[in-house]
Order: structure tokens, then C-alpha cells, then sequence
């Protein structure tokens, strides 16, 4: 028959009755603490127990030997005082996780295995984790995880040496895992669930200052236009981003089955975006134009294939590709996400309606706004789009696609 003994809970206490299978729990002589074993006697877990209403409560603190009996015993006040305001609150840990390390290790094979997140997303988490939150958090107790151990930690130590957008971003990635452990019910209570990233820097995150401004698109494209024998592929990755403000992964990717210049129209599959919708963007006539040409240059060096941008082994062009054609093209003087910026600043200045804007960028709309632009969305887009290509024939874009343009040849 299983029993409990009072003792005075120590390494020793747990150990001396460790041989004695009869006994499965310990209760602590002089405090609310238990310490129940595993079928495995070297090991056990902790518990706080409370009564409110006449009824116990269990607060799982964690695993033993992880745990040891002195690191209880330095976090007991703060579990007491967080229990006597909220002594309903549950399990501390109920996946008998005890460290920020452990909740940390088991978002990092979560992330990567999600489906749903992108490449990028997935090796910045990697990263974050890896690089700034194990080092300073993994050896820290989830029971004395609060403001003042991680702003000691982790906050002050990193705005000391990274920009205030990093840091932000180090500290998403954290109270992420953490919403997540919680709302699984890995862990009973989420002790960042009131924490913000203004409790403990105040400073504001400025934007990055332009490198691309719409009065230098007749450059860009005079540029292009004289580099499109050379570098064909980098100039119609960089034609067709600033055309249509598109991200990089979702041009890199396009396959020409995607575009149908009859119907004038480009649907980008919801796999390759960012948001995971699909995404349908209006084409030009000039557009149209640039392709035929584009697609003839192609013909011309050999390739027949799926994609717009073929990199290797039969696959679009990698993001290390893409990049690396963007840093040879402009020469390091801006990136592919300074054409997006453009063509959104060149929108807005064109009296480009706001929201018009946004679902051309293929940003994530609030549900009022989708019903209020549904009707005449699609009119409104090829209107926008037709007013800006126009706009950039003034500055030399029908160089690109015009039947006069430059001869075509080898990238």
C-alpha cells in the first residue's frame, strides 16, 4: 500500500526513502511542498499544494533531479506570492518541463516542421533561439521567469549590443513559443502573457531611411535597359517586382503557366506567398509585352522549362540566387525590398486608393475592409497598375518592352 511520509524535504530526505517502493510522496514538515516519485526512484516532481475553498490544488514546479531540492526552495516566495493572487492558476508545468531551455528547445522543432512557415521565418526563429535566447535564458527556471529576470537577462544585455528592431524581434520569437507552450497546455500558466516589449525598452523603432525614391526610377530603368543583354534574368526579376511591388519570393518562384496574357492576368499560388493566400495581380499591355520578349530570350538561349527564373536541378532560382543577381545589379546601393517600398510610395503618390494599395502589395486585410473594396477591386488594381506602368514609359520603361528595345542575347 503506497504511503506518504513528513520529512523535512532535502537531497538526502529524497534519497534515503528512494529504496523504499511503499512510499510514493513527501511531504515537506514545514511548507506547502510535496515530492512525489517516479517508477524510476531516482526521479520525481514537485508540487506546491494550496487549498482555496476547501478543495487542494496542485502546482506542478517541475522534474528532480533536474530540479534540485535548493533550487525549490530559492523560488518557493515567488510561487507563493504569484499563487496567493491567483490561486486558481493551475500547473506551473504540466509537461514537466522546469526550464526556459526546454520550452525553447521544443519550439525550435516545432517551427521547423510548421508547413505554414516560410524558409526565412523558420532560420530567423532558428537563429533568435539559438544565437541570443539559449545563452541568456536556457539555464533559467520557468518559475522565475518575470520582468525583472529577463529585462537582467536578456533585454538590457542585447540593446547593448543590437539595434532595437533585433531586439524586438529576439523578444517575438520568445513570447511566441511561450503563447504557444501555453495555449497546448504544455505549461500551465504563461508568465509572459502580460509582458510587452515597451515594459522594457521605450525607445521607437525608426524606419530604415529610402535608398529607392519614385524619382529614381528613370535611372533604375535606364540602367536596366543598358545591362538587359548581359544580365537578362536580373533585369526582369527587378522589372517585374517594381512593376508590380511583388516580394522576392514570390517572383523568384513564378512559373510561366502562371501567366495568362490573354486573360492579362498573374495568379501566384498561396504556397508561394507570404501569407499563404493566393494572390491574382492584373497585366499590362506593357507587361505583356516585356514578357513576350523576355520569354523569346529565353527560347533563344536554349530553355524551354516551367520557370521564369530557373536556378538548378530543375527549380526556380534560390533565394541565394536571387539576392546575389539583386547585389550584382544595383551594386550594393539597395535591395530587392527597395523596389516594393517604391512602387508603394510611387502608388500612393499616383492618388493609388489606400486600400487599393494594400491588396496589390498582398497584405493582409481586416474583414471590414475586404467587404468594403470587394465589389470594384479588381477594376481599381488594373487601373492602378495601368496609371503606374504608364507612368514609367515617361521614364524610359518601354525601352524594356518595346519591339525596339535593345537586342536580346546571352544573361
Amino acid at each position: 500500500m503506497s504511503k506518504s511520509v513528513a520529512v523535512s524535504l532535502s537531497e538526502a530526505a529524497i534519497k534515503r526513502h528512494a529504496g523504499d517502493s511503499a512510499i510514493t510522496q513527501l511531504r515537506d514538515t514545514q511548507r506547502p511542498l510535496r515530492f512525489r516519485y517516479r517508477q524510476n526512484r531516482e526521479r520525481g516532481s514537485f508540487y506546491v499544494v494550496t487549498r482555496a475553498q476547501g478543495k487542494e490544488h496542485w502546482h506542478k514546479l517541475g522534474n528532480y533531479p533536474d530540479l534540485t531540492v535548493k533550487a525549490v526552495l530559492s523560488v518557493l516566495p515567488n510561487v507563493m506570492q504569484r499563487l496567493a493572487i491567483e490561486p486558481q492558476s493551475g500547473a506551473l508545468s504540466t509537461s514537466g518541463w522546469s526550464t526556459v531551455g526546454e520550452v525553447l528547445e521544443w519550439y525550435t522543432h516545432r517551427v521547423a516542421h510548421d508547413g505554414n512557415l516560410s524558409k526565412n521565418r523558420k532560420a530567423t526563429a532558428r537563429s533568435a533561439v539559438k544565437c541570443q535566447l539559449l545563452p541568456c535564458l536556457g539555464a533559467l527556471r520557468l518559475v522565475e521567469l518575470n520582468h525583472a529576470t529577463l529585462d537582467t537577462k536578456l533585454m538590457w544585455p542585447l540593446q547593448s549590443q543590437y539595434s532595437v528592431a533585433h531586439v524586438r524581434l529576439v523578444f517575438g520569437v520568445l513570447k511566441v513559443a511561450f503563447k504557444q507552450a501555453a495555449s497546448l497546455g504544455l505549461i500551465g500558466k504563461n508568465p509572459m502573457a502580460d509582458m510587452t516589449f515597451t515594459d522594457f525598452i521605450k525607445t521607437k523603432i525608426k524606419p530604415k531611411d529610402a535608398r529607392l525614391r519614385p524619382v529614381d526610377c528613370e535611372r533604375l530603368l535606364e540602367h536596366w535597359a543598358a545591362r538587359y543583354r548581359h544580365e537578362t534574368t536580373a533585369v526582369a526579376l527587378a522589372v517585374l517586382m517594381l512593376a508590380h511591388g511583388t516580394r522576392i519570393g514570390e517572383t523568384r518562384q513564378a512559373k510561366w503557366r502562371h501567366f495568362d496574357l490573354i486573360g492579362k492576368t498573374w495568379h501566384i499560388p498561396a504556397v508561394d506567398t507570404k501569407t499563404k493566400k493566393a494572390h491574382t495581380l492584373p497585366l499590362t499591355a506593357q507587361v505583356c509585352a516585356f514578357l513576350a520578349r523576355y520569354r523569346a530570350s529565353q527560347v533563344a538561349r536554349g530553355y524551354d522549362g516551367a520557370y521564369l527564373f530557373p536556378g538548378v536541378q530543375g527549380r526556380p532560382f534560390s533565394e541565394m540566387q536571387a539576392q546575389l543577381a539583386f547585389t550584382a545589379l544595383s551594386g550594393e546601393q539597395w535591395t530587392s525590398h527597395d523596389l516594393r517600398k517604391t512602387a508603394r510610395t510611387a502608388w500612393a503618390d499616383l492618388g493609388v486608393d489606400y486600400l487599393i494599395g494594400e491588396l496589390l502589395l498582398n497584405h493582409a486585410l481586416k474583414a471590414l475592409d475586404v467587404t468594403y473594396i470587394h465589389t470594384t477591386a479588381e477594376a481599381q488594381k488594373r487601373q492602378a497598375l495601368e496609371r503606374w506602368h504608364a507612368w514609367l514609359d515617361e521614364r524610359g520603361f518601354a525601352a524594356l518592352h518595346s519591339a525596339t528595345g535593345a537586342t536580346d542575347a546571352r544573361t
